[in-house]
């Protein structure tokens, strides 16, 4: 059995993209792009400058979007530096919601070590950020070991409980649907009970999506794309993520408990064309292909 169309645009309604500051320069406007209120992270990358991420975010707000800034532990010197993140974050653009992450660097600069530590300033809490997204790994992490990242997730229920915060998990970009269906089944076993954001590849070239898997160090699904990579001939072939959407729509909906709510796109192949294939499969403009997967139907 494969997922219907219906199914496929249920799974694909709730969706965000990311966008970097620096490729924010490169949309001459958002709403030309995406509907009013979509949901746009916006990162604050290693090295990076967090004021940045507030004008991106003060932009987005500017432009009717929803601006859903990163906190990287690892980049902030102190409770102090956080704080005046936070501040501008809320001044400029009215931001009600962050993903706080580890960040992509190997030794902190400053007091934090992870999202966690983060959480438990209460500066988050205190500008009245009660919706937050944490970390997620379907295949694992190279600098984390599985029983860390276990009773890291375990403590971050407890800690939404407590705390009466909207926590939800945001994860890395997958290639195969199985792997991340029996992650949240896992996770779910041991106690998990915070919604999932599943991080998307949006289309884009092998030669290019391998480039970020590599970047990323991602487990199963490097091995998945370095075969199609292997193909010099089909490297400038665009890579859509229909099966993989295909296949998480019907487990999902053969699956009342899934926790599985949300896809979050990663704009590889270029934003405008990731956003407008998210709004096309949300919107069910897609036909469903003999051998699975489906196409979109242009408008």
């Amino acid at each position: 059995m494969t997922a219907t169309i219906e199914q496929i645009a249920k799974a694909g309604a709730n969706w965000s993209i990311e966008v970097t500051p620096a490729g924010a320069t490169k949309v001459e406007s958002f709403g030309d792009a995406l509907a009013p209120g979509t949901d746009v992270n916006v990162t604050f990358l290693p090295g990076s400058d967090p004021a940045d991420t507030a004008t991106v975010a003060a932009r987005l707000r500017d432009e009717g979007m929803h601006p859903i800034p990163h906190i990287a532990a690892r980049s902030i010197q102190d409770k102090a530096q956080l704080n005046s993140i936070l501040k501008a974050l809320k001044e400029q653009a009215s931001v009600d919601e962050v993903l706080i992450i580890g960040g992509g660097v190997d030794n902190p600069v400053g007091d934090f070590d992870n999202s966690m530590q983060i959480l438990e300033t209460g500066l988050i809490q205190d500008y009245g950020i009660g919706k937050i997204g944490v970390s997620g790994h379907p295949e694992g992490s190279p600098d984390i070991p599985a029983d860390a990242l276990a009773s890291a997730l375990a403590w971050k229920n407890e800690f939404a409980q407590k705390e009466g915060l909207n926590l939800y998990i945001e994860t890395q970009f997958c290639f195969e649907a199985e792997q991340v269906l029996q992650w949240e089944r896992d996770i779910r076993a041991a106690g998990n009970q915070l919604p999932i954001r599943i991080g998307i590849p949006g289309p884009a070239t092998i030669k290019t999506l391998f480039r970020f898997a590599q970047i990323s160090g991602i487990g199963p699904s490097m091995r998945f794309i370095s075969k199609q990579a292997k193909n010099v001939a089909k490297l400038l072939t665009v890579q859509a993520p229909d099966l993989l959407l295909s296949e998480l729509a019907e487990g999902m909906a053969n699956d009342k408990d899934c926790l599985l709510a949300h896809f979050h796109y990663y704009p590889f192949g270029g934003f405008a064309k990731t956003a407008a294939y998210a709004s096309a499969v949300a919107n069910g403009r897609i036909e469903l292909k003999s051998k699975g997967g489906f196409s979109v139907i242009e408008s």
